[in-house]
């Protein structure tokens, strides 16, 4: 019975975002009360639940996330992302200029969420297009993968990151394996996939191509990549300087992924705002859209803390655990299938991960599982299959002038490329740790 409910109210969840068109936020409370009551909690406890879950999930994030986005905006904004892509592909040059786009995503990818990061650089691989008469999906897919694995993969992209927060796992470990995962997936999924797709006779739209920038006056190459890359050397450094100074309350203190990202953002408003003569106005404004931006993202996250609760203060999550954990199923495996069936059937990526992670928690803190592993297995599995009820899909039909069937044949492909190499790294790593 328990799992039946379960299963409805993951049902439910489906309908209501993808048939009845709900917002996420709203659909994830009005199943979560759904889910309680099925489950016998009394009302003013789903009510405390609610609230409760609410607030333990983004007492952690709401940090990360809104500085993330700060510094992702702040990036684009000031035209660092635009230098760090002409300096990529200036190095790799036109006969590897899939390779070089490879970067470029992944570089890119790590401040930008997605959105943001593709609209950004469609204009870049049109212009590439156009100029050097390379077949646009192979020029698009290598950065397309980068960028979708940095948003499924990466800390302090807001999936991960959340699922960070929930597992208790370790922010800069992660962030290290991840990199470890994603650079064979990204390879698999671009230059390598891409390859197959040179005989589609695609035309995009002449609309996305690039507008003539003033190259004056973007930020040098140097603070650019700083800028950009920041978090990600502050991460990985305190990580390995908590291992040489375990006991040491400055190093635990500056390696909080919050500080980690206060510091970034600070950097950054000095290198590519004030440094350049940019007044402290200009800059904050940039920063009041990157909060509009991240708005609903974190609502989302919110919505599936609150789901998360009801599975944990009903003791459904440990049932399912107990249950779970008796099949003949590795538990990487599972927090991968639940997140790809839930992505399957959802289309978004964020929801997909954080809703199979209130699932598979138990498991995760019985301890019988690597926490920074089980963030990357489900992080690829929410990555599987994009299709019909993914905004990405349509992002990129539209972009690339692309037909269903088409899209299917690369994008989707491209995905599931992603999520099941991802998976196979994941395991990889495993056996080492």
């Amino acid at each position: 019975m328990t799992l039946l409910i379960v299963i409805a109210s993951l049902g439910l969840l489906v309908l209501l975002i993808t048939y009845w068109k709900v917002n996420s936020f709203i659909s994830f409370l009005l199943v979560s009360i759904f889910a309680g009551v099925c489950f016998g909690l009394p009302l003013p406890d789903i009510a405390k639940s609610i609230q409760k879950g609410l607030g333990d999930t983004l007492g952690s994030l709401v940090v990360i996330l809104v500085l993330g986005a700060m510094l992702g905006k702040l990036v684009a904004a000031s035209g660092a992302a635009k230098q760090i892509s002409g300096t990529l592909i200036d190095l790799f040059g036109l006969s590897n200029i899939t390779w070089g786009l490879m970067l470029t995503g992944f570089v890119i990818g790590i401040p930008l969420f997605y959105n943001v990061g593709f609209v950004l650089m469609i204009p870049l691989i049109f212009s590439l297009v156009q100029q050097y008469k390379i077949p646009p999906l192979m020029a698009g897919v290598p950065m397309m993968a980068s960028l979708s694995v940095a948003h499924g993969f990466l800390p302090p992209h807001p999936s991960p990151a959340a699922l960070v927060a929930q597992f208790h796992a370790n922010m800069g470990e992660t962030l290290m394996l991840g990199m470890m995962v994603a650079i064979p997936a990204i390879i698999l999924a671009g230059p390598i996939f891409a390859k197959t797709l040179a005989h589609l006779p695609v035309k995009p739209l002449k609309s996305f191509a690039a507008a003539e920038v003033d190259e004056t006056n973007l930020p040098s190459k140097t603070a650019s990549f700083i800028a950009a890359l920041f978090p990600v050397f502050l991460l990985v450094g305190t990580t390995i300087a908590e291992v040489q100074l375990p006991d040491s309350p400055v190093v635990k203190f500056i390696a909080d992924p919050a500080m980690v990202m206060l510091v970034a953002i600070l950097v950054a408003t000095y290198i590519l705002g004030i440094r350049r003569g940019k007044k402290i106005e200009e800059v904050m404004n940039v920063y009041g859209e990157a909060v509009k931006d991240v708005a609903m993202i974190l609502l989302i996250i919110a919505g599936a803390g609150t789901l998360k609760e009801i599975l944990l203060v009903s003791g459904v999550s440990k049932e399912i655990a107990s249950y779970l954990g008796g099949l003949p199923i590795h538990p990487l495996v599972l927090g991968w299938m639940m997140a790809a069936i839930i992505r399957v059937c959802l289309g978004s990526a964020t929801i997909a991960g954080l809703t199979a992670a209130g699932m598979i928690y138990p498991l995760v803190a019985a301890g019988g599982v690597n926490a920074n592993l089980m963030v990357l297995s489900i992080g690829a599995g929410s990555l599987m299959f994009s299709h019909v009820n993914d905004t990405g899909f349509w992002l990129f039909k539209e972009y690339f002038n692309l037909t269903v069937k088409e899209t299917l044949r690369s994008w989707s492909l491209m995905e599931t490329i992603v999520s099941i190499s991802g998976l196979v790294g994941v395991m990889i790593l495993n056996q080492f740790l």
